[in-house]
């Protein structure tokens, strides 16, 4: 079973949109999913209310913050959203039940700088230390253009931290997740070029 963590500290960061494209793909993999949410405004279960009867298949795992149990038997891919300030003693609990932590990152000075002590934090963490859980980032609504885009992976070598891949900024993300669906649930040919800066997620959750 792969049990994925999607955790920032700060609000907006695109923990959501990462949750559920990543429930959506391994969902058209024929995989057993299921997608968790911690956040007060459950916006990955209120997508998930939305999804269309004839997608495939994506389940609710039910989990309290006052008590995340591991996910349910049978299942092959877990996924967990979390909320802004998601730390401390709840991230230590979790930390024990997956194996990887996605870090979405906007590529601005005010998104690195709340993520710098999370990151130090998280470095301290025992499941981290001993490598049980493997730590990636991911550049999100990213022009590669742009000075800011290049401070990425400069800003995550002082952790010690692969950016795994960066996401460009298209409407076809809201346009898609407002009904349930992600850019997965599309034909080809209309994400040809998002698939492509995708595939480096996947292929280095499936290769943990």
């Amino acid at each position: 079973m792969r049990k994925i963590l999607i955790v920032n500290p700060k609000g907006g960061s695109g923990k959501s949109t990462l949750s559920t494209h990543l429930a959506s793909w391994f969902a058209w993999q024929e995989a057993k999913v299921m997608l968790g949410d911690l956040d007060r405004q459950h916006s990955s279960h209120h997508w998930l209310d939305l999804r269309p009867e004839t997608l495939p298949q994506i389940n609710r795992w039910e989990i309290g913050d006052d008590h995340i149990a591991r996910p349910p038997k049978g299942c092959q891919v877990a996924v967990l959203d979390t909320p802004a300030c998601f730390s401390g003693g709840k991230l230590k609990k979790v930390l024990k039940i997956v194996d990887h932590v996605i870090v979405p990152l906007l590529p601005s000075a005010f998104d690195l700088w709340a993520s710098a002590d999370f990151f130090e934090e998280l470095a301290e963490m025992k499941a981290v230390r001993h490598e049980n859980v493997q730590v990636g980032a991911v550049g999100m609504r990213v022009n590669s253009r742009t000075q800011a885009a290049h401070q990425l992976p400069e800003f995550l070598r002082k952790f010690d931290i692969p950016l795994i891949t960066s996401i460009r900024d298209t409407q076809l993300y809201n346009q898609t997740i407002q009904r349930g669906m992600t850019l997965f649930d599309l034909p080809a040919s209309k994400i040809e070029r998002d698939q492509a800066e995708w595939q480096p997620l996947i292929d280095w959750v499936l290769k943990r």
